[in-house]
């Protein structure tokens, strides 16, 4: 076997690996998630935000319309599961197209909503830079959109004397 064929083999296996990881089907019940439960990995390939989450002074229904209008202009980004206030979306990016799962479920809280994000890689053994960058964008864009004046939760009421 010549060095030419061996270069030939060689790439095949890496375009028949790179295939089986991009084509692998995706569970819902693996992938679709609920932010406030799942457990969090040793890895750090992953955003989890629980009860820390950015706080949207907008009801549900309003974060909900202008995440989905988000997702939508996401380049790679398309819904997975879910609907309503729990929802998931993948997103590929880059050259090889390898998924990063997207779960995020809506919390009604003081008038407003508690965004918990949980944000993994489905391969990598780090959340790519992009990745996390997407998501913070997501965050941003979600908490600009809110008036001034209305920027945080109400203060929690403080108990007399």
């Amino acid at each position: 076997m010549s060095f030419a064929d061996l270069l030939v083999l060689l790439a095949v296996a890496l375009l028949a690996a790179w295939a089986i990881l991009r084509y692998t089907p995706s569970d819902s019940q693996d992938w679709h998630v609920d932010p406030l439960t799942v457990r969090k990995p040793n890895r750090p390939n992953h955003i989890l935000y629980r009860n820390d989450g950015p706080f949207i002074a907008l009801p549900p229904d309003q974060v909900a319309a202008r995440l989905d209008a988000l997702t939508r202009q996401t380049p790679g980004t398309e819904a997975f599961a879910g609907e309503g206030f729990h929802r998931t979306w993948t997103t590929r990016a880059g050259v090889l197209g390898l998924p990063t799962f997207t779960s995020v479920r809506l919390i009604p809280e003081n008038g407003g909503t508690r965004v918990a994000i949980y944000a993994r890689a489905r391969y990598f053994p780090d959340l790519p830079a992009r990745e996390r960058a997407r998501i913070e964008g997501w965050i941003a864009a979600l908490t600009s959109l809110v008036p001034e004046d209305a920027a945080g939760p109400p203060p929690m009421p403080t108990p007399g004397p």
